[in-house]
C-alpha cells in the first residue's frame, strides 16, 4: 500500500489532539498560531491529495508526499506520547500539588517551554531513528550444533531479512547491505524473506537485482519467500528474485556443501505449503539441518522434526517503540536468540524496515551466525 492504515489514524486522532494542547501552549498573538494551524492545513492538503489520487500520481510525485506524511506521522505519535504524559502529571498535580512555585505562577510560560521542548525532543529523536535505519548493525551470534560433521568444524552464515526493497528502500541502501555483507566473508548467505516490499516495479526500475548479484559467499546464496513476495504482483516478484543470482527456496532443500541440509519453506500465508515433515523425509538427520522460514510461527513444529538451527525475520522486533512490547504478546520469541530442547532459533529484527525509513528502540541489523559443530 502506498498510504498506510495507521497513517489515516494518525490524521484524524493524533492532529487534533496535538493541534487543540499546541494552540493553547503558543501565546495568543496572530503570528504565532497561525503558522502553526496552516503547518496542519498543509501537512493534511498533502496526505489527503496523496490519498485520493494514490492511483494516478508518479512515483516521483509519490514518494516525496509518502516521506512527508510517514515521517509526520510517527512524529506526531511520539508527540502525543509525549503530551499524554504531561496529562498525567496534570492529574497528580489536581490530586496532590507538587509542581514548584515558579511553574504554578508562570503556567503559560511553562506550557510554552515544556511544548518546545517536546518538539525538539521529538524532532532529535526522528534524526536519529532516520540514522539507525540507514546505518544498519552487524549483530555477532554463535552457536553451537552438537553434531559432528566429517570435513566441517564451523559454518559462518550472514543472514539478511526483511530488506522491503521499494519506495523508501533503494539501490543505495541495498548496496550498503551487500558491502557489509561481503566484509564478513560469510561461507553463505540467507535472505530470509520480504526481500521486496509491496511492489516489485522499484526494483526492477532500478535495476537493484545488479547489487544482489554482487553478495559474496563460497556456499551460495538462499532467498525464501517472506509474506510480502504474495502481495500485488507475486509472479513478478518470483521472475525478479530468480534475477538475483541466489538461489530460491520453495519448500525445497539443498546442501550446500554435502555435509549439512538447508530447508526453504514458503512463507506461512501460503497455507498449502508443505508439511516439515514431509520436506525432511528421507533426510540424514545425523547431518546438521538448518531452516530458513520466515514468519516465527512454526517453532514447534521445528522441534517435533529435530532441526538444529531455525533462521527467521518478519517481526522487525516491532521497529517503533512501543510496539516491541506489543511483539512479546504475540509471538514465541519476537527476536534473538532463542532455545527450546534441542532446536536452536534467530530472529532477526530485519536489516530493512517497513512503511517510513525511521526505527526507535529496535536495530536494523545484519546478524553473521558463527556456527560450531561439536
Amino acid at each position: 500500500m502506498k498510504v498506510f492504515i495507521q497513517s489515516i489514524v494518525g490524521q484524524l486522532l493524533l492532529n487534533p489532539y496535538i493541534l487543540w494542547r499546541g494552540y493553547q501552549a503558543l501565546p495568543p498573538k496572530k503570528y504565532f498560531r497561525i503558522p502553526f494551524v496552516l503547518f496542519f492545513v498543509i501537512e493534511l492538503s498533502i496526505f489527503f491529495f496523496g490519498f485520493f489520487f494514490r492511483d494516478v500520481l508518479p512515483d516521483d510525485v509519490m514518494i516525496p508526499i509518502l516521506y512527508i506524511c510517514g515521517t509526520w506521522y510517527i512524529a506526531s505519535l511520539y508527540i502525543t506520547l509525549s503530551l499524554l504524559a504531561l496529562e498525567l502529571l496534570r492529574l497528580t498535580q489536581r490530586v496532590h500539588p507538587w509542581f514548584p512555585r515558579f511553574v504554578t505562577e508562570h503556567w503559560q510560560r511553562a506550557k510554552l517551554a515544556l511544548f518546545l521542548g517536546i518538539a525538539v525532543g521529538v524532532a532529535g529523536l526522528m534524526l536519529q531513528a532516520y540514522h539507525t535505519v540507514t546505518h544498519p548493525i552487524v549483530k555477532d551470534v554463535y552457536v553451537t550444533i552438537p553434531k559432528r560433521v566429517e570435513g566441517r568444524d564451523s559454518l559462518k552464515i550472514v543472514l539478511m531479512s526483511d530488506l522491503h526493497i521499494g519506495e523508501m528502500i533503494g539501490k543505495d541502501l541495498v548496496r550498503k547491505y551487500v558491502a557489509l555483507s561481503n566484509a564478513q566473508k560469510p561461507d553463505m548467505v540467507v535472505l530470509a524473506g520480504d526481500i521486496m516490499d509491496y511492489e516489485s516495479r522499484f526494483a526492477e526500475k532500478a535495476h537493484v537485482e545488479e547489487e544482489l548479484r554482487q553478495l559474496q559467499a563460497p556456499l551460495g546464496v538462499y532467498i525464501v519467500n517472506g509474506n510480502h513476495e504474495y502481495r500485488a504482483n507475486w509472479q513478478a516478484k518470483r521472475r525478479w528474485l530468480r534475477k538475483t543470482g541466489g538461489t530460491l527456496l520453495i519448500d525445497s532443500i539443498v546442501q550446500p556443501d554435502s555435509t549439512f541440509y538447508l530447508i526453504g519453506r514458503d512463507d506461512f500465508i501460503h497455507k498449502k505449503r508443505k508439511a516439515l515433515h514431509a520436506l525432511m523425509e528421507g533426510l540424514d538427520t545425523s547431518k546438521p539441518i538448518i531452516v530458513a522460514d520466515h514468519q516465527p510461527w512454526s517453532f514447534a513444529e521445528m522441534r517435533m522434526n529435530d532441526v538444529d538451527l531455525g533462521l527467521h525475520g518478519h517481526t522487525h522486533n516491532g521497529q517503533l517503540w512501543p510496539y516491541p512490547l506489543l511483539m512479546k504478546l504475540v509471538y514465541e520469541c519476537p527476536y534473538g536468540y532463542y532455545r527450546q530442547g534441542p532446536t536452536q532459533h534467530y530472529v532477526s529484527s530485519g536489516i530493512g524496515i517497513a512503511g517510513p525509513p525511521y526505527r526507535v528502540g529496535t536495530v536494523s541489523e545484519l546478524v553473521v551466525l558463527h556456527v560450531r559443530f561439536n
